[in-house]
């Protein structure tokens, strides 16, 4: 079986047989191919492409000529890079290089790039990476952020019937206003017994968002929370799009929306595209920073409520995204999504002219000499508080719900008919 040996074996072999290979007989060719695979485990016919085939060179003789290559960029710079993504928030390369125009200066002025590797040769590297080498470079540190959960949305009973379909062909968001919201279940490896979700809201043109955590889905705390993140945005609320889950689709929510003028809307049973947008703000926002331990108890709630201001204001402020604005064909006639530059929530706020000049004035002054760095700093302590309290029962249930498994998995095998 092929893989028994190395390249640099096989090569070997071939090599030597090669010129025997072709000057031998029928019959003995065969003698030397089933020697071949005898001796390398490869198959028949790469053995006999490998002797029929031009000479390989040799792997022990041969120059690696990336080894040769001088590096792009130094080590000090490769720290660099490192230090400033996790300041940042780990955002993937696409949006780093934006974000260092609106980073740096903030950072170099709070001293938080007083370090050995951040000379001013590095920085001037970092400055010039292009977003695949940004991404190429923190791979490795990427690949160890792996996320997994479980889902509970459940269907709403039949006031869903009344309530308007958006599906995600539907272009609503030319204006601020139109928000998509979505709950996050904080459960851990099993939905028994009770457990606090983070509602997310996020505004489809603009891409702010707001979250905050309750202790369930009871109605009284959903519609408490939306009442909260309602003043949280910088514009009015004009409508409010979500999924078929009861938590929304309720008469106490739908009366609150009503009586606020607000447009009510769901989407389509078991189409997650139709609310794309905060769907993505669930993984990349509430997963990210609040991760998926199982929060149950008043102080992790305490804490998750801590946490979500201090995310919304790095995320609408400091952080850039970008927007779908288009489609357009490839060469081949298949339709793809085109995105505008990325640029922040507040940015594009600023963009549409909504606000006078004193309601900006009002928000600028909220965010006026902050570092987005001790931003980072703050939520990385109530991150680490969170896996203090979660970390050890969240495992413990999990240990717990894989020993149930393994224990029922032999009396499903023995109900299966036998054939």
């Amino acid at each position: 079986m092929e893989g028994k040996i190395s390249m640099t074996a096989r090569r070997q072999v071939t090599n030597k047989l090669r010129d025997g290979y072709r000057k031998a007989t029928k019959p003995d060719k065969t003698l030397i191919l089933d020697k071949v695979m005898d001796t390398t485990g490869m198959g028949r016919s790469t053995a006999r492409r490998l002797l029929t085939g031009p000479r390989l060179p040799d792997p022990a003789r041969q120059i690696d000529r990336r080894a040769l290559k001088a590096r792009g960029y130094s080590d000090e710079a490769r720290e660099l890079l490192k230090h400033v993504w996790s300041l940042m928030g780990f955002p993937c390369g696409k949006y780093l290089v934006v974000m260092l125009e609106l980073w740096l200066p903030a950072l170099q002025q709070a001293g938080d790039l007083n370090r050995p590797f951040a000379t001013p040769e590095a920085l001037a590297e970092l400055q010039t990476m292009s977003a695949a080498t940004v991404d190429r470079y923190l791979a490795p540190s990427r690949q160890a952020m792996a996320l997994k959960g479980i889902t509970t949305t459940t269907p709403g009973p039949l006031l869903r019937n009344s309530i308007g379909v958006r599906k995600a062909g539907d272009e609503l968001d030319d204006v601020p206003g139109m928000i998509e919201a979505d709950t996050v279940a904080h459960c851990g490896p099993t939905l028994k017994g009770e457990f606090a979700r983070t509602l997310t809201m996020t505004d489809m043109a603009t891409g702010w968002t707001e979250a905050r955590s309750i202790r369930n889905n009871a109605t009284s705390w959903i519609t408490d929370a939306v009442e909260r993140l309602h003043g949280s945005f910088p514009f009015p609320l004009t409508g409010f799009d979500s999924d078929n889950g009861s938590e929304f689709i309720n008469h106490t929510v739908a009366d609150w929306l009503q009586n606020r003028d607000i447009a009510f809307t769901r989407s389509r049973p078991y189409k997650k595209n139709d609310q794309a947008t905060v769907e993505s703000k669930n993984n990349h926002v509430v997963r990210k920073h609040a991760f998926y331990w199982r929060y149950d108890t008043g102080d992790e709630l305490a804490l998750l409520n801590q946490l979500w201001p201090l995310v919304s204001m790095r995320l609408n402020f400091f952080t850039p995204t970008k927007k779908p604005i288009a489609y357009s064909s490839t060469a081949s006639g298949k339709r793809r999504r085109v995105y505008d530059k990325p640029c922040t929530p507040w940015h594009r706020v600023q963009s549409y002219g909504l606000l006078t000049i004193t309601q900006a004035a009002a928000v600028e002054a909220q965010i006026a000499g902050v570092n987005p760095a001790d931003l980072t700093r703050r939520i990385n302590t109530i991150q680490n508080q969170l896996t203090q309290l979660a970390r050890d029962k969240t495992n413990a249930l999990a240990a717990a719900r894989r020993l149930d498994m393994a224990q029922l998995e032999p009396s499903i095998t023995r109900r299966q008919p036998t054939k």
